[in-house]
């Protein structure tokens, strides 16, 4: 597989793990690298949380050995502020600190962050200006396609991103009044990777290989990103990665048991980095991925709802392992 970069950081794969808020700790990262994923992100950190020395905010940010290359997400909506949220993240030693202006919550967005910054482009290039100049390793944007059809700026807001200094852009082909409702406009990411000359990162409903395939295809990155379809999938990265390697090889897909055991391990990760009680708590809609197409799926969701300690997470798994003997 040829070598990929951002800001001279060498990627593990073309497929990198999208930031994803209560998702994508270091246990997820961990399970996620370990499956392809070519680069991660860290959940969304608050500058603004980070200026009052947040302990949770700070704990967001540390980084494992074994989740490298990985990168700390920033918000926020103030330059100096986000200039010193990049300093703190720094502490970490993460490749990459990346800035969300991306995110459609209400609780960011109408705080002036997220997507909201893609409404005044200036202060766009203001914020990636002061994080450049107060960060010693790369920097990356996440986009949308705009605030909404009336407001489609994405080729603007990357250019100016570009000039003040950024090292990659990933697109998400939607608005931020769409959220995560179909369809993708796949058209411009295309634009944004033909206006800027560094790499453009695709993103938005890449579930499967071919579908990550065609998306190269009309887009023409070189990189994509995928996010919840990761949720209960890590095999993913791995089927992507082999389909674009050889489209012809037949893609692995893991057993009931296999994915079961992965669900185990990824659980227990989260309980020994969190403890227990905060760990299942998380777990209960992260679960639910794994029983996807699994018999009895519905009812092992619901149950999944309920688990409050490892040994109702062990009852889960021999309950959709013997709905699975049955059939």
């Amino acid at each position: 597989m040829n070598s990929y970069t951002i800001g001279g950081v060498e990627l593990k794969s073309r497929v990198v793990l999208a930031p994803m808020a209560g998702v994508s700790d270091r246990a997820y990262r961990e399970l996620c690298l370990s499956f392809g994923a070519g680069l991660c992100f860290s959940e969304m950190v608050s500058s603004k949380a980070l200026s009052f020395n947040s302990k949770k905010s700070e704990e967001l940010m540390e980084i494992s050995p074994a989740e490298r290359p990985c990168g700390i997400q920033i918000f926020g909506d103030e330059p100096l502020c986000m200039a010193q949220a990049a300093e703190r993240a720094l502490k970490n030693s993460p490749q990459l600190i990346d800035i969300n202006m991306g995110c459609p919550a209400p609780k960011i967005s109408t705080n002036g962050s997220g997507s909201a910054l893609m409404r005044n482009p200036a202060l766009c290039g203001e914020i990636v200006k002061e994080v450049v100049k107060a960060s010693n390793v790369p920097v990356t944007v996440k986009i949308r396609k705009g605030w909404d059809d009336e407001s489609v700026n994405a080729v603007e807001v990357a250019k100016i991103c570009e000039q003040a200094g950024a090292s990659a852009i990933t697109v998400h082909g939607r608005t931020r009044q769409q959220y995560y409702k179909p369809p993708v406009d796949y058209e411009i990411i295309k634009k944004v990777r033909e206006a800027v000359s560094i790499p453009v990162i695709a993103n938005g409903d890449i579930d499967s290989a071919q579908k990550a395939c065609r998306v190269i295809s009309e887009t023409g990155c070189k990189l994509l990103m995928v996010g919840r379809a990761s949720l209960g999938n890590p095999w993913i990265f791995s089927q992507i990665n082999s389909y674009l390697s050889n489209p012809n090889e037949p893609l692995y897909y893991p057993s009931a048991e296999e994915k079961l055991d992965v669900m185990i391990g990824h659980i227990e990760k989260m309980c020994e980095y969190k403890g227990e009680h905060m760990a299942l708590l998380q777990a209960r809609k992260l679960v639910v991925g794994y029983f996807k197409g699994m018999k009895g799926a519905a009812s092992l969701r619901n149950d999944a709802g309920r688990i409050s300690k490892i040994e109702d997470l062990y009852a889960l798994k021999e309950r959709a392992l013997s709905a699975c003997r049955a059939y």
